[in-house]
């Protein structure tokens, strides 16, 4: 008995080391893909007060974490509505926060973005030479993350990224067509994406 005991004890553990392992290494990759498009260096790992994971270039005041949890309240509330009700809980979203590449947009408007390579986007009045700027991108799926630009001001728009980058994970998730359909916003349509 004490060795059947012993031996589903050590293969438990085993389980559990070997899912450590896998979530470590897609971590790593989240996080090595988020270098990459942004160019920064990711030093501060933090988390906001309802459990979501954030990832930052510096650390992030506390009145930005709170608007990266309303963000992801408001996704969860318009998910229900909308009958999704797969990944909704805060430690399963982790939000990069990159140095923001620009602070305002054409017409003067506080709007800190990030420079990512233009792709689909190529030859459109996006296209400011071979990138575009964006509010925020997702940069994974296991874990789900996306990255999105440093605020000092007008945190409402990060609760706002938050929730539409967080649309994008949902419906991966949840609704795999209207995924397809909603991924690329080349093609038309933008956020919210649900109402």
């Amino acid at each position: 008995m004490r060795t059947r005991i012993l031996l589903s004890f050590v293969a438990a553990f085993v389980a559990m080391i070997a899912t450590t392992g896998d979530s470590l290494a897609q971590s790593q990759r989240t996080l090595a893909e988020a270098r990459r498009i942004t160019g920064d260096n990711f030093t501060v790992s933090a988390r906001t007060p309802k459990g979501a994971n954030v990832i930052a270039v510096r650390q992030p005041s506390a009145a930005m974490l709170t608007a990266i949890d309303r963000g992801l309240t408001d996704l969860f509330a318009v998910a229900r509505k909308n009958g999704y009700t797969r990944r909704l809980t805060y430690p399963e979203y982790t939000v990069y926060i990159a140095n923001a590449d620009r602070t305002k947009d054409s017409a003067g408007t506080y709007s800190p973005d990030i420079a990512v390579g233009a792709a689909q986007y190529a030859g459109t009045e996006y296209d400011k030479g071979g990138y575009i700027y964006a509010a925020g991108m997702v940069i994974g799926f296991n874990p789900m993350s996306f990255v999105i630009a440093e605020h000092t001001q007008n945190l409402n728009r990060v609760s706002d990224v938050v929730r539409y980058e967080g649309e994008h994970l949902v419906l991966y998730y949840n609704d795999r067509r209207r995924y397809a359909e909603t991924a690329d916003h080349s093609r038309g349509g933008g956020h919210p994406i649900l109402n």
